[in-house]
């Protein structure tokens, strides 16, 4: 057998791809499959940026681009952060990446040593603690508040310790859909430049922020809005095209930062995978400079229609409470009253009995909330359509009836 790296053997493989892929499997059995295990739009990308796409092949686009990324990308993004967000970033602040878990990547290889902390609120996406160990940091998670899953501050700064290095937030939040407010980033920040730490925020679903259940409005606002210009040098912010577009497959994300961090961030990806596919770079610069307003539209009015539908449907089973997701596409539900009980002859004894009883019994697959850091919980998403939404409803209905 060959001997693997440490750093190889301390890496789980992705929970949401694993229980796709065995979705797939049993659906190939000619099993009545749903999934609502993948985090992508189940959106067509913009016919217009597909176009691009083409054209970029016809005309001979297929060579290296910069490491970086091609300079009007960068650029775009640049106008993009003003227009949207109103914080002004120049060209050598931006770095292009192959989709947003790698630009979150290189900045953790940039940022973190061996040894370092870094903060981590929970839950979280399943993929953090194993880039975080990949750059030789320990994650720190830090439970955020319930029943609505945002930021305990003084929890926070509770677990802050000399080798505390990086705060890594994710808002829209997946799994729970949390979004942060101006106050809570604000506070984030202050403690942040109290303690000598530096903030990094996934912002991959930012387009994706609903008003409440109840009417109010609600809104997105950046890490790097919040920071401007005091906090430059002590913060970075990714995005990218996967959510906002559509185009989870292109791989393109971005990342903002101060000058010096993204050079090495640079120099990081010049060593490893270079420049994103010239293509795809193409696509996303047409996504960002030409948005379609109307196709945005109609993504965010069907996720909001869906959130509705499947969080009232949830609710309605014995035993689960559901707090409101208030961005990105998933439903958090708390399904620990079902611990310790018989059904359909399965003990269940946590998230992971429950999620396989219900791929089993009901050919219902989702994801356990234990990668996500809370074993209470399981997570749905609902990028999918409202038949395959209503139908989850009904089979989970019967199976908990």
């Amino acid at each position: 057998m060959t001997r693997l790296s440490r750093r190889a053997c301390g890496v789980q493989p992705s929970a949401t791809l694993a229980l796709s892929a065995r979705a797939k499997e049993l659906a190939a059995q000619g099993l009545p499959i749903i999934s609502l295990v993948a985090g992508e739009p189940d959106f067509d990308t913009p016919d217009h940026a597909k176009a691009a796409a083409v054209r970029a092949i016809g005309e001979g686009f297929t060579k290296y681009t910069d490491a970086a990324g091609m300079p009007e990308l960068r650029k775009a993004v640049v106008d993009k952060l003003a227009r949207e967000n109103g914080v002004a970033y120049t060209p050598s602040e931006i770095v292009i990446s192959c989709g947003a878990k790698h630009a979150l990547f290189n900045l953790l290889l940039a940022l973190v040593d061996e040894g370092d902390e870094v903060l981590l609120p929970s839950p979280y996406w399943v993929s953090y603690p194993d880039m975080i160990g990949l750059a030789g940091g320990t994650t720190v998670p830090v439970p955020c508040r319930r029943p609505d899953f945002h930021l305990d501050l003084a929890a926070l700064e509770k677990a802050i310790t000399p080798k505390t290095r990086v705060l890594l937030l994710n808002t829209p939040n997946n799994p729970t859909g949390a979004v942060y407010t101006a106050a809570e980033l604000a506070a984030a920040l202050s403690l942040c430049q109290r303690h000598g730490i530096f903030a990094v925020a996934d912002e991959i679903y930012e387009k994706l922020v609903f008003p409440g259940l109840d009417g109010s409005s609600r809104t997105f606002v950046s890490l790097a809005t919040i920071g401007g210009k005091a906090f430059r040098d002590t913060l970075a912010v990714v995005n990218g095209c996967s959510k906002a577009y559509a185009m989870t497959g292109w791989r393109i994300g971005y990342a903002a930062g101060p000058a010096d961090l993204m050079k090495a961030v640079g120099d990081i990806q010049s060593q490893s995978t270079s420049n994103p596919a010239s293509i795809s770079q193409k696509a996303a610069l047409t996504a960002l400079t030409e948005p379609d307003g109307a196709w945005e539209k109609r993504m965010h009015a069907a996720f909001e229609e869906r959130r509705r539908i499947f969080r009232d449907g949830l609710l309605r089973i014995p035993g689960i409470e559901c707090a409101e997701p208030e961005g990105a596409f998933y439903v958090f539900p708390k399904v620990s009253a079902w611990f310790g009980k018989t059904v359909a002859g399965e003990k269940i004894r946590n998230s992971a009995d429950w999620t396989r009883l219900c791929l089993e019994k009901a050919h219902v697959a989702f994801v356990p909330g234990g990668p996500f850091g809370d074993d209470n919980h399981v997570r749905f998403s609902y990028a999918t359509s409202k038949a395959n939404l209503d139908e989850t409803l009904k089979r989970l209905q019967k199976l908990f009836a």
